[in-house]
């Protein structure tokens, strides 16, 4: 089971919908579901059977019949009480394994559906969203589909299977009284139970708030454990956390009374139910109308119907956070893809790779408009290149020819193919970019190179690395291609990490490539390597270059300029220069940092 307690499970949910949502998954294995709650039925059957058992042996011990047959007749009830005893324990077994495959393939399937919708929804919400929420949003609703389905499963309905055979035991067999007990003392130990739960659990989430306050003011003290020497704050961060601990120790000394309250009040109830019932049954043995049989199994089933409901606080404070996380899970299910393809889509079909961009306007808020009436085309084959200052839309651009927003005017064309009329994955399959930050999977050189073309071989694995000048360097490690290149590929340079995207791009072989800022945090010889290995992959295909630093974008057939959204100026390098414009105050300004740094 899953337990969580460092926050309160949020309101406004709806448990009831968010519970059936979840039977398709299980009933998946209806056969399974079928065959288990009969075994559960079956283990409930014999854990009553067993009262009615001890029952028998009592009155025939009680009896004072012949010896032969006082040793004969219990040896049988006695065998078949453990027999009883056998029988529950194999179909409460045989119940769990059973439901294994309903409940571990409901797990993977709800696992499978969210995480495939979180890769349908766009850009704008994994910007949005830290991935830490995510995950934790992924990981808690896969739990509690498995808690819900324990409690539900494993609880409440054996729970509920057994209260149901004892009220037909009672009633069937003995005055209604006894029935009336017995409901009437589990009708008060419920509520009691859930009204006390619910007013404690306000000390477990103060006490669970204030510990985690005392562990981040530790940790933080640590990770500053030279800024606290350098000015003597040894005291005060002592007296920050001494003071979150001491409120923490009255929270825990609250929950801790209130837990010794609820059980005490628990046990009452029982105590209290299981007194008037022997009363009654006393008295009934008394009378005659009841053996000292009837007393012990009117006795032991009361008792043994509050051995589950002694979970019941556990359970019902656990299936509140359960039924929490199971609804933050759905309302993440529920969020709606903001690019999705239109019902009758087509497959991009790219031929030349002529690629226009007509009066695009964009803004990721209403407030700051980005681009605004942008209209560029690149031939096939062209190398057109966007410059401008920080902010100027030249990264948005590659992004919203990859689709990964919707423009709010204008259109892009591939081929005289509209981008939002043909399929996603059609138009990404032919466009290949090398980013300005490379991330990589924490796997192999190899893996990630494959990435681009999961069937590719080997040899064309190498052969994409020596055309990103890659192959050398690889070669020279211990493990070569199979060497792991660490989280975010951490264990990499920037210039490897680099050329790493460009042998990818080199295997995926699409028809329109784009660099984006691909050398801007490189040093000089780093990035006059990743400039050779760009020019030859870049030939006989058409490439959008988003560029920093101008240098590297002077043989470029067409440079665009952008300013504050606008096409402010475009031309070749050499027109550009001599029109004396942005692009100029640019060029000189980098010219003469550089010529700092080589001064320097």
């Amino acid at each position: 089971m899953f337990y969580r307690f460092s926050e309160k499970p949020h309101g406004n949910r709806k448990d009831w919908s968010n519970i059936r949502r979840l039977l398709p998954y299980i009933w998946d294995f209806k056969g399974r579901v079928i065959l288990a709650l009969s075994c559960l039925i079956l283990s409930k059957v014999a854990v009553v059977g067993m009262p009615l058992v001890l029952k028998e042996i009592v009155d025939t011990l009680d009896q004072g019949q012949m010896v032969d047959q006082v040793m004969m007749l219990p040896l049988v009830l006695l065998l078949a009480y453990g027999g009883l005893r056998l029988v529950s324990s194999l179909f409460n077994e045989l119940r769990d394994a059973i439901f294994a495959r309903v409940r571990y393939h409901s797990m993977r399937k709800i696992s499978h559906r969210v995480l495939k919708h979180l890769y349908s929804l766009s850009l704008r919400f994994h910007l949005d969203r830290k991935t830490g929420g995510i995950t934790r949003d992924l990981e808690r609703g896969t739990n509690s589909l498995s808690s819900i389905i324990n409690y539900l499963v494993f609880n409440i309905f054996p729970t509920a299977a057994e209260f149901t055979f004892v009220a037909i035991i009672l009633l069937g067999r003995y005055e209604a009284k006894f029935a009336i007990i017995t409901f009437a003392t589990v009708a008060v130990y419920i509520v009691f139970t859930l009204a006390v739960t619910n007013w404690r659990m306000h000390f477990r989430h103060e006490m669970n708030t204030l510990e985690s306050q005392s562990n981040s003011l530790a940790v933080d003290g640590m990770l500053n454990y030279e800024t606290v020497k350098y000015f003597s704050n040894e005291a005060y961060e002592l007296d920050r956390y001494d003071n979150t601990l001491s409120s923490w120790e009255e929270a825990a000394i609250k929950s801790q009374g209130s837990m010794s309250a609820l059980n005490f009040g628990q046990g009452a109830v029982i105590a209290i139910g299981v007194t008037f019932m022997m009363i009654f049954a006393a008295q009934g043995v008394v009378d005659g109308v009841m053996t000292l049989g009837d007393l012990v199994l009117v006795n032991t089933m009361m008792l043994q119907l509050f051995i589950p409901l002694g979970f019941l606080g556990i359970i019902y404070r656990a299936l509140k956070y359960a039924l929490a996380d199971m609804d933050s899970m759905q309302k993440l299910l529920d969020t709606e893809a903001e690019i999705s393809d239109h019902k009758d889509a087509k497959v991009l079909n790219v031929d030349k790779a002529y690629v226009q961009f007509q009066n695009i306007s964009f803004s990721y808020t209403p407030e700051r408009k980005i681009l605004d009436d942008i209209s560029f085309d690149i031939q096939p084959g062209q190398k057109v290149a966007i410059v401008g200052p920080s902010g100027a839309g030249k990264s948005t651009i590659a992004r919203l020819l990859f689709r990964f927003y919707e423009v709010d005017a204008g259109e892009i064309i591939i081929d005289g193919q509209k981008i939002n009329s043909v399929t996603q994955e059609s138009l990404r399959r032919n466009i290949g970019i090398v980013p300005q930050d490379t991330v990589l999977f924490n796997e192999s050189i190899e893996h990630n190179i494959r990435y681009a073309k999961l069937t590719a071989t080997d040899e064309e694995i190498r052969q994409a690395a020596k055309m990103a000048n890659l192959d050398e360097f690889i070669q020279g490690l211990p493990e070569q291609y199979k060497t792991i290149v660490g989280e975010r590929g951490l264990k990499l340079s920037g210039g490897e990490k680099q050329r790493l995207a460009i042998a990818r791009t080199v295997l995926k072989n699409p028809k329109i490539l784009v660099f984006d800022e691909a050398t801007s945090s490189l040093d000089s010889h780093s990035e006059q390597q990743i400039l050779k290995s760009l020019k030859s992959v870049a030939e006989h295909h058409t490439t959008l270059v988003i560029a920093h630093r101008l240098s590297t974008i002077v043989d470029a057939d067409k440079i665009l300029v952008l300013e504050n959204g606008k096409l402010a100026e475009q031309g070749t390098h050499q027109k550009l220069l001599e029109t004396q414009g942005l692009y100029k105050r640019l060029w000189d300004l980098q010219q003469e940092e550089r010529g700092r740094k080589l001064s320097g």
